[in-house]
């Protein structure tokens, strides 16, 4: 593994940058960065939907939520795959297919997360900003939001790490991140087939492993600044 990794470590971080296309895992983790940002806002829209007391609004994002969540994220990846190019007649890298599978996949899961972010502030959140005089959108915006918000990230840095796996299924549509690398490594090779998708799992591991640690240090500040909050 090890002559592996010192023959081909440009090939795994970026791809066949600059003679070709970014990838490798600078491919991965822009990926999986760019998804969960453009999620972001339709995550949102979606989380309002789902606690809106208007039917005309719920009954709709509670429809997405449920069918993106049952549904796996390869058959998004082939539905973007072949969709995209009719609506907008002309070819689509398979980066762009790749970003408008996981925008739409992980808004959903943005949505469940901001949703329960929500609903587990006290009820008389909402009642406050109402009787300041906000209309329930302004107190969304400017009391609720951002708590919950805030109270989420967690959660959403979670998120993006089961993001930056799932990048891995762009293999099937021949995006050049970190998983097409190691394929294109073992065509080289032929011969060390074990070896090389065991660096990869590695790879991985130990990337996962780190954004993990970063999240904890994330929760353990969110929790000393709300007991200082609380002192306060």
């Amino acid at each position: 593994m090890l002559d592996i990794l010192s023959d081909n470590w440009l090939l795994l971080l970026v791809g066949q940058y600059p003679n070709g296309d970014m990838g490798g895992l600078v491919a991965t983790i822009s990926l999986a960065l760019i998804s969960l940002l453009l999620a972001f806002p339709f995550g949102i829209l979606l989380a309002l939907g789902r606690i809106s007391p208007y039917k005309i609004f719920y009954y709709p994002a509670t429809a997405i939520v449920y069918i993106v969540r049952g549904l796996p994220l390869i058959m998004f990846i082939f539905w973007a795959y072949f969709f995209v190019p009719i609506v907008i007649n002309r070819p689509v890298a398979g980066a762009t297919t790749m970003v408008v599978a996981l925008v739409f996949y992980e808004s959903a899961y943005m949505a469940e997360i901001i949703r329960s972010g929500i609903q587990a502030l006290p009820a008389g959140q909402l009642e406050a900003g109402r009787s300041l005089g906000l209309s329930y959108m302004q107190s969304m915006r400017k009391v609720i939001l951002p708590q919950a918000l805030f109270n989420t990230i967690p959660s959403i840095l979670s998120q993006f790490i089961s993001t930056v796996k799932e990048t891995s299924l762009g293999f099937v549509i021949s995006v050049h991140e970190l998983t097409f690398a190691a394929a294109q490594i073992n065509n080289i090779l032929l011969t060390k087939p074990f070896e090389v998708f065991g660096l990869l799992a590695l790879t991985y591991f130990t990337l996962n492993l780190i954004l993990t640690g970063l999240v904890k240090l994330v929760e353990i500040r969110i929790a000393n600044s709300r007991i200082l909050a609380a002192q306060g």
